[in-house]
């Protein structure tokens, strides 16, 4: 029983499919999370990025390890690409879903703006607008900045009432106290002088 144990981890089966499997998985775990980690650090999110940090340097370290035990394995080489190209991917649709951090939004309509001002300012989002020139006529700029995971919401409100606006979306790190009402309470973690 002995032999057999020691000869799957020596053979070609461990060598060429499961060493490589698991790089595979390994690399797509550590570079997920140094996606999501890159995404706190531009959120500002000081706890959350170095605590993802560890964890991706620690199995891209023993994802390495393994590589370079096993340097004329070009399977291994193979999976490990294949695995950081994966990671990116996932890494990018897991932090599509979890929206996090707040944007801003600007919306340029040439149709009149008055309802879509309205139907956001019951819909409890507080917005900044005003009258500017377009390239061939007066168009209505509105300025809100919201939670990233309410953008969906918002969009479709513009969609409804004015569905050939042209919109902006632009990520903010942070924001200071304004008008009462500018911004959701639950956005102001960080107030201004």
């Amino acid at each position: 029983m002995e032999i057999l144990s020691i000869n799957f981890w020596e053979g070609n089966l461990f060598s060429y499919v499961v060493l490589p499997l698991l790089i595979f998985f390994a690399r797509i775990s550590d570079v997920t999370v140094g996606t999501l980690r890159i995404v706190m650090v531009s959120k500002g999110q000081k706890l959350i990025a170095p605590l993802l940090g560890f964890f991706e340097v620690v199995i891209w370290l023993v994802t390495m390890s393994k590589i370079i035990q096993n340097i004329d394995n070009w399977v291994a080489y193979v999976a490990y690409g294949a695995g950081f190209a994966t990671g990116n991917y996932i890494g990018l649709i897991i932090e599509e879903k979890l929206a996090v951090g707040i944007v801003q939004l600007q919306i340029i309509t040439r149709k009149s703006a008055d309802n879509l001002i309205a139907k956001l300012k019951a819909s409890g989002y507080g917005i900044t607008h005003h009258e500017a020139q377009g390239a061939n006529e007066k168009v209505a700029v509105i300025y809100t900045i919201i939670k990233r995971n309410e953008l969906k919401k918002v969009l479709e409100i513009m969609r409804t009432y004015n569905p050939k606006a042209f919109y902006s979306i632009e990520d903010v790190k942070s924001i200071s106290k304004g008008v009462p009402g500018f911004v959701k309470p639950e956005l102001r973690w960080r107030k201004g002088k």
